[in-house]
């Protein structure tokens, strides 16, 4: 350093590391690592931006490896290096406390049950309202997701979604119990509470799933499941705040419904319905992606340095065509040939009878 005392050259090793550690801020690793090249290379070998990153978002100490595939890549004795994680942990930490927050749903994938599919269907709960143009124009239609009915209120049910990204920090999950406007009294039919589970598919991912596994819930891998959140019987979007945000590692996230309170006067069932579902937090996807291997070991892929910009929350008119494995869910879901209920046709012979869920 011109006109001053490299103190790098000074102290000890492990002293001059001791130092950098207790830098917190991604920005001031990024501001000390340009003050000269010693500084830099210091940054790098000991891998203070990799191990600061981790600090932020432990999920991430699962990675196994670090691969870079972006055009700007072309000395391949970087590949593996010190340099190629140093770039990529850098980019994680600083996308995931700068990038917009917005709701990740990219589509979803299957619920535990549905009482009238699909005019029922979990695909609802990606609209925020609870009712529907159709396109006959006779009126407005509810919309909402169904469970089926159950004598046991005891019996959960759960909805599972595939987020945009491979990499997703969730904030929060805000989730609206359905009214049913249309039956006498306006039951609420909510769950008394919710959990939250997030994960990715069993590996490999990118091969096709078996159709003939007992289930399609036993696709699935859950690296952190949450707390219980009690849910208030009331048409209005309700909001779970994780203690602190949590880094779902794999682009899956279920939401459990626990417990159910309201029964339906017409069959005495009690039911779960769903008007719409956020999961709100930061993604990384389209630029890394991740691959499990089927030894569980997890490389992350770094596409691009560009930041993702915010895309448009997604809606039911949007284009389902997510990527290979969950392609392989829904094929799944259709092979199961689920009939809409007879009660359906009898209901639209009288108005005079209640609507029933």
């Amino acid at each position: 350093m011109e006109n001053g005392i490299d103190f790098l050259q000074v102290l000890d090793p492990d002293m001059s590391s001791k130092i950098f550690m207790c830098l917190e801020d991604l920005s001031d690793l990024v501001r000390v690592s340009a003050v000269s090249r010693s500084w830099r290379h210091h940054v790098i070998a000991n891998g203070f931006c990799k191990l600061l990153c981790l600090r932020l978002f432990p999920q991430l100490s699962k990675v196994d490896n670090v691969i870079e595939l972006t055009s700007s890549t072309k000395n391949l004795a970087e590949v593996g290096s010190m340099t190629q994680e140093h770039r990529a942990y850098t980019f994680l930490a600083r996308g995931f406390t700068s990038l917009a927050v917005k709701n990740l749903i990219a589509e979803p994938i299957i619920a535990s049950s549905t009482d009238n599919y699909l005019k029922e269907s979990i695909y609802n709960t990606m609209d925020p309202s609870d009712r529907a143009d159709p396109s006959d124009r006779t009126g407005w239609t509810a919309s909402y997701w169904s469970s089926q009915g159950q004598s046991n209120p005891a019996v959960s049910e759960t909805l599972t979604y595939e987020l945009d990204g491979d990499l997703c920090l969730i904030n929060e999950i805000n989730i609206q119990p359905f009214q049913a406007f249309f039956q006498g009294d306006e039951p609420i039919y909510s769950a008394k509470a919710v959990r939250f589970r997030m994960g990715h598919v069993k590996p490999p991912a990118d091969c096709p799933l078996d159709v003939l596994q007992d289930s399609v819930h036993n696709s699935f891998v859950w690296t952190y499941t949450s707390e219980e959140f009690p849910m208030a019987q009331e048409n209005r979007l309700q909001n779970f705040k994780l203690p602190e945000p949590v880094l779902c590692i794999g682009g899956i996230m279920q939401v459990e419904l626990l417990g159910r309170v309201q029964i339906q006067e017409i069959d005495n069932l009690f039911y779960i319905c769903v008007t719409h579902v956020q999961i709100v937090g930061r993604s990384l996807g389209p630029a890394v992606s991740l691959h499990i291997d089927e030894h569980s070991k997890l490389t992350l892929k770094v596409l691009s340095y560009n930041q993702p910009c915010p895309p448009e929350i997604p809606s039911t008119n949007s284009s389902f065509y997510g990527r290979r494995h969950v392609r392989d869910l829904r094929q799944i879901v259709n092979n199961l040939h689920i009939p809409d209920n007879d009660w359906g046709e009898e209901d639209d012979e009288s108005d005079d009878e209640e609507f029933v869920l």
